[in-house]
């Protein structure tokens, strides 16, 4: 296990054309298991998240997100394909649709550099926001 520097940079799109972005760079753990990769890190407010940790677990090009804590869900981005999850808020369950169009990683010989995501949330099969992911990981 490796402390690193990940620096999570996210933006959402509405369909309207209304367009939100969120930097966070916070301290994590890297390591590898069972041929997967995990990035772990403690969520702030600035995400909207604080008192939730997350785990990115990357194998080959499926990148999964699960957050543990005050806010719960499991997201997984693999290209081209949609994958269907219930997102836990203080306000109630709602299932979600995530269809992703693009996963990009990028590996050094030591470590991941960085992760590219772009993907849809579909809420009650209509599209409602395009968002990008970009993680960058410094050793």
């Amino acid at each position: 296990m490796r402390n690193v520097t990940i620096t999570i940079v996210g933006t959402q799109l509405s369909m309207e054309g209304e367009q939100d972005k969120i930097e966070l760079t916070t301290e994590g753990k890297y390591y590898e298991k069972n041929d997967c990769i995990f990035l772990v890190y403690d969520e702030s407010e600035i995400s909207g998240m604080k008192g939730s940790t997350t785990t990115l677990k990357i194998k080959d090009k499926q990148v999964m997100m699960k957050r543990f804590g005050t806010q719960e869900s499991e997201l997984v981005f693999e290209k081209n394909m949609k994958h269907t999850t219930h997102y836990l808020t203080p306000y109630g369950t709602m299932e979600m649709d995530i269809v992703t169009s693009e996963v990009q990683i990028d590996m050094n010989e030591d470590c991941i550099d960085c992760i590219d995501i772009i993907y849809d949330i579909n809420i009650s099969k209509n599209t409602e926001t395009r968002n990008t992911l970009s993680v960058t990981v410094k050793l």
